[in-house]
């Protein structure tokens, strides 16, 4: 019999739009003859099944189950494909736990941890993994550009502490522009991180379980058009994604090293796809993102590639990783 696979996309975020083109690919790729799949919207007012004829079915938040065309059906797994709140900051695997449901993305405290930018950093430092000098603001707090310009310098970044694809974030050259950049990132986080600037190669480097074990896929060098990796970058074509990156021996090895070091330190399972910027041959973390883009033009799909795996066999494995 085949497994009951809901494929859960949209989300609560800005990055909404960009989550329902990854789980339409997700639907797209999937074997049907091995899974029955069905694509489940989530939005803050509604959670609905979608069929093939765009007919919607309401889901019951109580044990995550659908009514359709008069018969229930509960699934044997949730396939991830949420970007942002409430899918990758763990509200949602949580839920799945409580419910004995598996899933395919990490569980709900690896989701949490990595969707918080400072707490991430904060937590993998003492493993030695190195990171851009920072600053923390909370909404309501007093801001002394003096000393945040001291601690971190100009020029500067100006993150929400927790969202992605580049919302909230502003590159800061001057002190005259750190006021706005802070407004900038409060209409998405109540959470700030300013980070210097550092100059260098960027590199994106994918992990996950592949056939039980820990895999780091072929590594990505990020060369943007724009001023950094911003929104336009990323999913416009504003950048050249060269994979495998253009890196010597020793800096493909030690930033392997680190990305396989934090999924196994934070016990991840599941995609993750972490952000470096080298200085010199070392490798600085950004950040992790635990349901990268999955598009057929995303970067971990693309690194996926290089490796041999194709999209049909990368979100089977994923379901089979969840179903172990």
């Amino acid at each position: 019999m085949k497994k009951k696979i809901a494929i859960i996309m949209g989300g609560y975020s800005s990055e909404y739009k960009i989550s329902l083109k990854s789980g339409n690919v997700v639907y797209t790729y999937l074997n049907k003859d091995k899974f029955d799949l069905f694509r489940i919207h989530i939005f803050r007012d509604r959670w609905l099944y979608v069929d093939d004829n765009d007919n919607e079915f309401p889901v019951n938040k109580a044990d995550f189950s659908i009514q359709a065309n008069g018969t229930k059906i509960n699934f044997d797994c949730v396939f991830n494909a949420i970007h942002g709140t409430p899918g990758e900051d763990g509200l949602l695997q949580a839920y799945f736990e409580l419910l004995n449901i598996p899933q395919t993305s990490c569980g709900f405290y690896q989701a949490a941890l990595t969707f918080n930018k400072r707490d991430l950093l904060s937590v993998l430092k003492p493993y030695g993994i190195k990171s851009a000098p920072s600053y923390f603001l909370n909404k309501g707090d007093a801001v002394n550009e003096d000393s945040i310009i001291e601690k971190v310098q100009l020029p500067c970044f100006v993150k929400a502490n927790k969202s992605g694809s580049s919302f909230g974030i502003t590159k800061v050259y001057k002190k005259e522009g750190l006021l706005k950049a802070i407004e900038v990132a409060y209409t998405e986080d109540d959470e700030i991180i300013i980070e210097g600037f550092l100059q260098g190669t960027e590199v994106s480097v994918g992990v996950l379980k592949y056939k039980g074990e820990t895999m780091v896929l072929p590594i990505t060098e990020i060369v943007s058009e724009n001023d950094f990796f911003d929104y336009k970058a990323k999913y416009e074509g504003e950048c050249q994604e060269i994979t495998p990156a253009r890196l010597t021996e020793q800096q493909e090895q030690k930033v392997t090293h680190w990305a396989k070091t934090i999924y196994d330190v934070l016990k991840m399972k599941g995609f993750s796809r972490s952000e470096f910027i080298f200085i010199g041959d070392e490798p600085y973390l950004l950040e992790v993102n635990t349901t990268p883009g999955l598009t057929t033009e995303s970067i971990l799909p693309q690194q996926a590639a290089v490796a041999g795996i194709e999209l049909q066999m990368l979100f089977e494995n994923a379901i089979n990783e969840a179903l172990r």
